[in-house]
């Protein structure tokens, strides 16, 4: 069978499948809607109500079904059950109700889902590499059925949001990724492989579940590790010569390695360091400019500094040199955290990745420093000293930005910037009312997961979700479109600015930070256009119409619509 882009003028579908093989395909079943004729052509007669219906009829059934269930995690088991029956209907559902349903097919509601999936899998999606069957990978993904795939998400659950281990349960977060790579990027479904490497776990709730579906198995770990994972990687390469590949969820000591590794051999980025990196500091630039202190000024506390909190310091300190400062002058900017307190010479738990934002002692000297049983300096003592006026978390440590922590940075700055990004919702460092409330409404808020506006003095405040959504389905279509062979920092960069300065506080510095989710369409466009030609700068894609690359872009992004049918012959 050969799908076409719906792009096209007057598409058609050829396929040889028929009868309940055709209904049983979730990339090719339209359910109801199969017309009268198509039931004729496809032996369909039987084994589908005598109502033809419509893609809107159909999403209005599915909405009231929706609508009936109870939880955010029933809902998230309806719409995966939809996208394994219907992948058209599935889309069109989201278009149509984007800023509803994203928190259900992802943050927050894929939390419960990971933790829950052994529960609800039920059919094939995406591919299951166990490390019982690391001779057999080249085998298993040399099946006819990935020819079409030009990218892939892969996670080996050890770190699922802030959930921790949930072994094979976190395949979850990556098809939870590719429905948005095609659900906010337009990339066609039949392009998009989820990959979960299941290497165990150590999560010994869920080893000790009857009806857990991974490798029963602690996690296996060192060098037997890392030569799965490059087998695997070796196996894409081999599969797919020119294919995107983003790594997810992976434990922080091995995100960041893992994409050091293989970051200079293939096209590859890692969402949690890199997208979390671009959609913060595109959020900050934007709540920057609200405060109109320019970057370069603020003083900027990171609780949390594992892979993703490093990660966005890294790209902050980039942002803070385009403003004429030198990167030490940005770092001492900066203020880090790990579990234990600040990052400070002689410090514990220092981890590779962490040093650069190690203090001097010789900065806080002089500092009235709260009293604690292990000598650590604590965020109190630092927002209290140093006169923070943005504090962004990435710890998953929930309630960690308390009253008195936030009513101290409020003295501050008339302005407090302040991101609890902690996912999913039980996990946040602080809620946003909270914040409001200790700040007189004067805080800028963003954070990891949806919320309800809050009400300020008779004002409704929108807070801004900093959600990777902006960032990674423009970003793989930029680079699927440009044929990009690398994910280069230039890159990122770009798709940073090209958000930030799609921030409706640009126009006026009372609105919301970011974008509404029902325009994510439009913003993945605006974001794979800056990487199309940030690539083309940079020499890792090759030369293209520059006038045309908004064109080709919109060319290239599917829409969920049912397409007309023909049947071919399997001999041909």
């Amino acid at each position: 069978m050969s799908p076409k882009s719906s792009a096209q003028v007057q598409p058609v579908i050829r396929t040889s499948l028929h009868g309940l093989d055709l209904l049983m395909n979730p990339r090719l079943n339209k359910g109801t809607a199969f017309t009268e004729a198509e039931r004729d052509v496809f032996d369909l007669h039987g084994l589908l109500p005598p109502h033809v219906g419509t893609l809107e009829s159909q999403s209005e059934r599915r909405k009231r079904v929706l609508d009936c269930h109870p939880t955010a995690f029933d809902k998230y088991a309806s719409m995966r059950d939809l996208q394994d029956n219907n992948e058209t209907l599935f889309y069109s559902l989201i278009a149509q109700h984007t800023e509803e349903l994203l928190p259900v097919v992802y943050t927050p509601a894929v939390g419960e889902g990971c933790q829950r999936f052994s529960e609800i899998w039920r059919k094939p999606r995406g591919v299951f590499l166990s490390y019982p069957d690391k001779d057999r990978i080249q085998q298993i993904l040399s099946s006819p059925r990935y020819d079409a795939v030009r990218c892939i998400v892969v996670s080996d659950g050890e770190r699922i949001l802030g959930l921790g281990d949930q072994g094979t349960g976190g395949m979850g977060i990556p098809i939870g990724k590719m429905a948005l790579y095609t659900a906010l990027g337009g990339i066609p479904p039949e392009h998009c492989l989820p990959v979960l490497l299941d290497v165990g776990t150590d999560n010994q709730k869920l080893l000790n579940d009857p009806i857990y579906i991974g490798w029963e198995h602690e996690r296996v770990r060192g060098q037997e590790y890392d030569d799965f994972v490059e087998a695997f990687v070796t196996a894409v390469e081999r599969r797919w010569p020119h294919i995107l590949l983003q790594w997810e969820d992976f434990a922080g000591v091995n995100a960041s390695r893992l994409l050091e590794r293989y970051r200079d051999r293939l096209c590859t980025f890692n969402d949690d360091i890199q997208g979390t990196a671009a959609v913060t500091t595109a959020t900050l630039l934007a709540a920057v400019y609200a405060t109109g202190i320019p970057l370069r000024e603020q003083i900027i506390a990171m609780f949390g500094t594992g892979s993703a909190g490093a990660g966005i310091l890294d790209l902050l300190i980039a942002a803070m040199k385009e403003e004429g400062l030198s990167a030490e002058q940005a770092r001492k900017r900066i203020y880090a955290f790990n579990h234990l307190g600040l990052l400070i010479e002689g410090c514990e738990g220092i981890k590779p990745g962490q040093a650069e934002f190690l203090r001097k002692h010789e900065d806080v000297a002089g500092w009235k420093l709260t009293a604690s049983d292990s000598g650590a300096i604590s965020l109190i003592d630092v927002v209290r000293n140093a006169g923070i006026t943005v504090l962004a978390g990435v710890s998953a440590q929930p309630g960690a930005f308390t009253e008195e922590i936030v009513r101290e940075m409020a003295r501050h700055t008339p302005h407090p910037i302040i991101f609890p990004l902690s996912n999913p919702t039980s996990q946040a460092e602080a809620m946003p009312a909270d914040l409001l409330r200790w700040t007189d409404g004067r805080a800028l808020v963003g954070t990891g997961s949806p919320f309800a506006p809050v009400e300020v003095n008779g004002k409704l405040i929108r807070i801004a979700q900093v959600n990777n959504s902006y960032i990674f389905p423009g970003l793989a279509l930029g680079i699927l479109v440009s044929r990009a062979i690398r994910v280069t920092d230039g890159m990122i960069m770009a798709v940073t600015k090209t958000l930030a300065s799609l921030s409706p506080a640009r126009a006026d510095k009372n609105a919301p930070l970011l974008p509404p989710l029902a325009d994510a369409r439009k913003t993945s466009a605006s974001v794979a256009e800056a990487v199309f030609r940030q690539a083309i700068a940079e020499g890792v894609a090759e030369p293209a119409d520059e006038a045309a690359i908004a064109a080709d872009l919109r060319a290239y992004m599917w829409e969920p619509v049912y397409c007309p049918y023909e049947r071919v012959d399997i001999a041909k």
